[in-house]
């Protein structure tokens, strides 16, 4: 009786054992995983954040470029204006010129 439960108390330490020993593979496993994601999170966080960035820069650009199309536009219109008016000028001379 005594062999008995000798080996009833080995065969439950090897089981307590064992299962420890699992229990510790399956946490290696999932902090292992935990880790891996949170590594591809702060992947993730970056380039969001350079594609953000990258958005301003265009977003800038675009804004110079619209500007630059606007003083260009506004420039052609001016001299389209000071053109009408120098033409004004010049038949308003021209009908001065044959009245008198």
């Amino acid at each position: 009786m005594k062999y008995i439960a000798l080996i009833l108390l080995a065969l439950t330490s090897l089981s307590v054992i064992g299962c420890n020993k699992q229990k510790a593979a399956i946490d290696a496993r999932t902090d292992a995983t935990k880790d891996a994601i949170d590594g591809r999170k702060d992947s993730v966080d970056a380039a969001a954040e350079d594609a953000i960035k990258q958005a301003d820069a265009n977003a800038k650009i675009n804004k110079a470029n619209i500007d630059t199309a606007n003083a260009r536009v506004q420039a052609d219109l001016d001299a389209e204006k000071q053109k009408a008016d120098a033409a004004a000028a010049a038949e308003k001379a021209k009908v001065d010129a044959l009245n008198k």
